[in-house]
């Protein structure tokens, strides 16, 4: 279930940031995004643990911070990636790594809170 509220976050993601900054990321057809989320998705999922392991002294070394280069990095491979999208740059990627963050914590809440009010 974790894994299916991930890729839900990284697509509605992308979305939302063409909604809310429209000039830092185009696209040229939603299936585009789909395929976008879906790759970030895999990076998030099986390419970011074994980064973050090996940057792990560095990520202590500056108190979490360096975790955030890591996941603007993984997007602006995403970028690089799929053709028919495109980030305005390094701080266009940071804010969509931010909002993929956010989005796997609030659509992660719903989902939990609406299991444990169906038991």
């Amino acid at each position: 279930m974790k894994l299916l509220v991930n890729l839900i976050a990284c697509i509605a993601a992308i979305f939302l940031m063409q909604i809310l900054l429209p000039d830092m990321i185009q696209y040229s057809e939603p299936l585009v995004v789909v395929a976008a989320g879906l790759i970030l998705w895999f990076v998030n999922t099986l390419i970011r643990p074994v980064i973050k392991l090996l940057t792990l002294p560095l990520t202590l070394l500056t108190l979490g911070l360096f975790s955030l280069v890591i996941n603007t990095l993984l997007v602006m491979l995403v970028d690089a990636l799929v053709g028919g999208i495109s980030l305005s740059g390094f701080w266009a990627a940071l804010i969509l790594a931010v909002i993929v963050s956010v989005m796997q914590m609030v659509i992660g809440k719903l989902f939990r809170d609406k299991r444990r009010s169906e038991r």
